[in-house]
């Protein structure tokens, strides 16, 4: 069957995940979760060149007023750090270009990402919640981490519920009279 891609702008969920996924790698990914791999110890550092100073003040007052989780920095954390850094990123990449495109193929990625996701922000919620570095502000936390879960969950279910998520059947050749597609026009 010949299928053509839905235009983005008749796409407006995919442009919500879009600017999910742009906010993920300009932002998230390596520049408030890559701060807390290079600045081992929040209370003792030196800038470093990577991420801007403004950044890794305003990451380390976020940690310091509502989710002492990103100051503590425990080893289990910083595993969730690196799993972002080093597969959720590049997925971000390649998903803005698939998406953009409508290419079909990372339909499963895109599951993938997204279970992968809601575990680990699973995890770090239960610690906000009730763990060693529990929050003091857990509705703000909570709030925060929103987009964590329903993207995810609105991801799963684009990419599960429709096969050709991008696509649509396209125009289809009408069949020709038998006449012209044996090659006689009228007459014998």
């Amino acid at each position: 069957m010949n299928r053509q891609i839905i235009p983005l702008a008749k796409r407006p969920g995919d442009i919500a995940i879009l600017t999910f996924f742009f906010v993920n790698i300009l932002f998230i990914t390596y520049i408030v979760d890559i701060e807390q791999l290079i600045i081992a110890d929040p209370a003792h550092f030196t800038y470093p060149i990577w991420p801007p100073p403004a950044a890794v003040d305003l990451i380390h007052w976020w940690g310091r007023t509502f989710d002492p989780l990103i100051i503590a920095r425990p080893a289990w954390w910083k595993v969730t750090i690196w799993i972002d850094a080093l597969f959720f990123g590049p997925f971000y990449v390649v998903a803005i270009y698939a998406y953009i495109k409508g290419k079909e193929w990372i339909r499963i990625p895109s599951i993938i990402y997204s279970s992968t996701m809601l575990t680990v922000v699973t995890v770090i919620l239960g610690e906000e919640i009730g763990g060693i570095h529990a929050s003091p502000h857990l509705p703000v936390v909570l709030l925060e981490n929103l987009p964590w879960l329903l993207f995810p969950i609105y991801i799963i279910y684009r990419m599960w519920r429709y096969p050709a998520p991008f696509t649509q059947p396209g125009p289809t050749l009408e069949a020709q009279p038998l006449a012209e597609q044996s090659g006689t026009l009228g007459g014998r």
